[in-house]
């Protein structure tokens, strides 16, 4: 993929300018005809014909894209028709190559689009945090339906142009956090209707599972090791500053380092407060405080974390404070309503607090329990029942493209999830309680905290996704 200019406009966008247009990126990008784009933009009807299988593409086909690969074909309404990785060469991308021989390869995206793009109907994009931007943007420029691994994008001001060009473009967007279709997602909504789920004052999530930086002591990036023959190492950096290559960011590391992932809480975060945030209306935060930091530092994630949201009152419901927990042994307080001799057995989970019951919950599609059992037990009769049948998350975009059914996590409503996350990674970069105005869309008092929700400019050749 090269990354050669395409507009030299690109090298002199200043971090001031990105700033100035930050804010009104979504209203005045949806107002904009196509030819503002520096790529092509389609506004006919997006609706795939339901008699024949959705045409997809892949972007990124090692690791997680191996996974949605099998995942999507396992449905049996999918014709994979191509796919692209800067790696083709690499160990990781190696079994989907082999599972499928004859699907046309790309190390290009825009190659791919160009050369197939009249070929298949919607792509699913599972690369790196810092590349899932531009990658969809340009499939969204080009018409197509996007399944877009979570988190959605690396900063703030790109998810306010994801939603708005999804909106523009009216194609069919989904996040990949599949448990926003699990049993736990028709339980939460079905409470919250039925006055179960009511009146919350407090959610507290926790992950204390190992991560890949843990035990790293880093004070620069790597100096560099040796290329691996075939990469396309300055398109993986896509539009983000190239640093040289290391193990220590490819093929899997990444997601540890500022500079291309959102740590734990990008990873994890949509798995766990996704239907709290979602059904409880949270919106965006006032307030975002580092309450714990181990370890912190310039360039990768501290090796644990305690932050802290405060989200006002809205639609009647009181105000939520929310906390997130990370770090093997930063265990979150656990509930006076387990009794004095609980322990907490999962690595990942919630609890939830309201005026008159508190809930325990897992990840993904984990469904809540009312604790303690003996009230969960004496409620039991009351509580709504859960019909099942539903489609998975995969199926419900594929239907979703056919016109069938309702997508469950489009971009407008995992946005907005996706930037209480980035809000919480700016708390876990520069520490200290940071208050945030969610209708102007910036901090107050704190130029950089506002620097972080736009990120560097981008590269030559890359402006094109940001221009408005």
């Amino acid at each position: 993929m090269s990354s050669q200019p395409a507009d030299r406009d690109a090298a002199t966008v200043s971090r001031r300018r990105f700033l100035s247009t930050s804010l009104a990126a979504g209203a005045a990008l949806s107002m904009l005809p196509g030819r503002a784009w520096g790529f092509a933009t389609q506004s006919s009807d997006p609706v795939v014909p339901s008699d024949r299988p959705l045409r997809l593409a892949f972007i990124g086909i090692g690791g997680r894209g191996g996974d949605m690969i099998k995942t999507f074909a396992a449905t049996g309404l999918v014709t994979i028709v191509a796919w692209c990785d800067v790696d083709l060469d690499g160990p990781h991308t190696q079994e989907s190559r082999r599972l499928h021989p004859s699907v046309p390869c790309f190390r290009d995206f825009r190659a791919l689009f160009d050369k197939m793009g009249a070929e298949f109907d919607a792509v699913v994009i599972s690369t790196p945090d810092h590349s899932h931007f531009p990658l969809a943007m340009h499939a969204m420029g080009r018409g197509k339906h996007v399944y877009l691994e979570k988190p959605l994008a690396h900063t703030f001001q790109e998810v306010d142009l994801l939603i708005a060009m999804a909106a523009r473009t009216r194609v069919v967007t989904q996040m990949g956090n599949q448990g926003h279709s699990g049993n736990n997602y028709f339980q939460f909504k079905a409470w919250t209707e039925a006055g179960i789920i009511k009146d919350v004052t407090k959610v507290v999530a926790y992950m204390n599972s190992e991560r890949r930086w843990h035990g790293w002591k880093v004070d620069g990036f790597p100096i560099g090791e040796p290329l691996p023959p075939g990469l396309d190492w300055d398109a993986w950096h896509a539009a983000r500053p190239v640093h040289p290559f290391s193990t220590r960011f490819h093929p899997e590391n990444w997601r540890g380092w500022f500079a291309y992932g959102n740590g734990a809480f990008g990873d994890w975060g949509p798995h766990i407060l996704d239907t709290a945030h979602r059904f409880l209306h949270l919106g965006l935060p006032h307030t975002i405080e580092a309450v714990r930091r181990d370890e912190p530092g310039e360039f990768i994630f501290p090796q644990a974390s305690t932050i802290r949201f405060d989200f006002a009152a809205r639609r009647g419901m009181p105000p939520v404070e929310v906390f997130w927990y990370d770090g093997v042994k930063n265990r979150p307080p656990l509930p006076a309503e387990l009794g004095p001799d609980a322990i907490l057995t999962e690595q990942n989970g919630k609890f939830i607090y309201s005026h008159t019951l508190a809930f325990k919950g897992g990840t993904h599609g984990d469904t809540l329990r009312i604790i303690p059992d003996d009230r969960m037990r004496e409620m039991a009769a009351s509580l709504p029942k859960i019909a099942g049948g539903f489609s998975d998350h995969a199926t419900n975009f594929i239907r979703a493209c056919q016109g069938k059914e309702e997508v469950r996590s489009p971009f407008a409503v995992s946005g907005p999830l996706t930037q209480v996350f980035l809000l919480g990674v700016i708390a876990q970069r520069l520490g200290g309680r940071l208050t945030f105005d969610p209708v102007r869309r910036k901090f107050s008092g704190h130029a950089a905290a506002n620097r972080l929700l736009v990120g560097p400019p981008p590269r030559p050749g890359w402006a094109q996704y940001y221009r408005l």
